[in-house]
């Protein structure tokens, strides 16, 4: 019975065994090559699931079919306008061609190996033919938005409406390719290397580009300095304004003080002529009331508590004095 069961259970680890070295299994995202003692025989397997190679003599090597991503080390890179830069790259690849990739670089670490230096020396053929502001800007859109500004300010000042003119920039370089075509560029210079290792690189992104630390502190001296003079200058412009509507508010105020006087005058004169048609028909009425009146008024200004005169009795003045007597 022990017998038996020993020799059972020896047949059933060998079947184990066979099996294993048999049969394996393949995850979706992946392919296998199978290779004979180190040289790979066959088409790449494809197809998830469940396969067969010959047991002990043929081993499956697995690589991956999805898309992958490699990240380059920041380069310094001079550029065509002599500017000393730091550029970090990062791409996306895949295996197309799964023998051919064990063949030539074996596994991703190999394939690694060669995108760092392939990569690598396209992106540094590309932008040292280039000036800095092609990786750095991908249009001309700064430029036209600068230019109809300028339009529309010219308009404004021939219809002489009154503007502000605060748009202020220094000297802005047109581009004639820009980063995303910077990026093509690259693509187009690595790619036909790469496929020579059954690799397809589907993109090159160029994902940070930064000055060099030796000179990063004059770049921002001069941004500095920039800012500073883009400030002094809508200053200026604020306080040009100011001036103007400081002007017209005190033009506006002497039109209208002397507009008012105008009215003033005008309805004065009004009341005056009315006054004096009132009077001159009172007097023409009854002359005597108008002159008793035009006395007392006398009287009324001219006699105060400590008023003294030295008249005559018989004065015009005291006509009416003597009446009274």
């Amino acid at each position: 019975m022990g017998t038996k069961t020993t020799i059972f259970a020896g047949v059933l680890l060998l079947l184990l065994i066979i099996g294993k070295s048999t049969f394996f299994v393949l995850d979706e995202g992946r392919q296998a090559i199978i290779t004979e003692f180190g040289k790979p025989v066959g088409e790449p397997i494809t197809s998830a699931g469940l396969h067969l190679k010959t047991p002990f003599i043929q081993e499956a090597r697995f690589v991956d079919k999805r898309i992958l991503s490699w990240d380059g080390f920041p380069n310094q890179i001079p550029t065509k306008d002599k500017k000393y830069i730091k550029v970090d790259t990062t791409a996306r690849w895949r295996i197309v061609d799964a023998l051919k990739f064990i063949q030539t670089v074996r596994n991703e670490v190999g394939a690694k190996a060669r995108l760092d230096a392939i990569l690598d020396s396209a992106t540094r053929d590309v932008i040292s033919n280039q000036n800095l502001v092609e990786a750095v800007r991908n249009s001309n859109g700064i430029l036209d938005k600068i230019n109809e500004k300028r339009d529309l300010i010219k308009k404004l000042k021939a219809e002489g409406k009154p503007i502000i003119e605060d748009e202020v920039t220094g000297e802005i370089e047109k581009i004639f390719l820009g980063r995303e075509s910077l990026s093509d560029k690259i693509v187009e210079s690595a790619a036909s290397e790469l496929k020579e290792f059954g690799i397809d690189l589907i993109d090159v992104q160029l994902r940070r580009i930064s000055y060099e630390k030796s000179v990063e502190s004059k770049v921002y001296e001069r941004m500095t300095s920039e800012r500073q003079r883009v400030a002094q200058k809508i200053r200026s412009i604020g306080k040009g304004e100011k001036a103007k509507i400081e002007g017209r508010l005190e033009r506006d105020l002497r039109e209208i003080e002397s507009e008012a006087y105008k009215r003033a005058q005008i309805i004065r004169g009004k009341g005056e002529a009315k006054a004096a048609r009132i009077y001159a028909q009172a007097l023409g009425q009854d002359p005597q009331f108008f002159e008793f009146i035009k006395t007392m008024e006398v009287y009324n200004d001219s006699i105060t508590g400590d008023t003294k005169f030295i008249l005559s009795s018989e004065s015009e003045l005291f006509k009416y004095f003597r009446k009274l007597n």
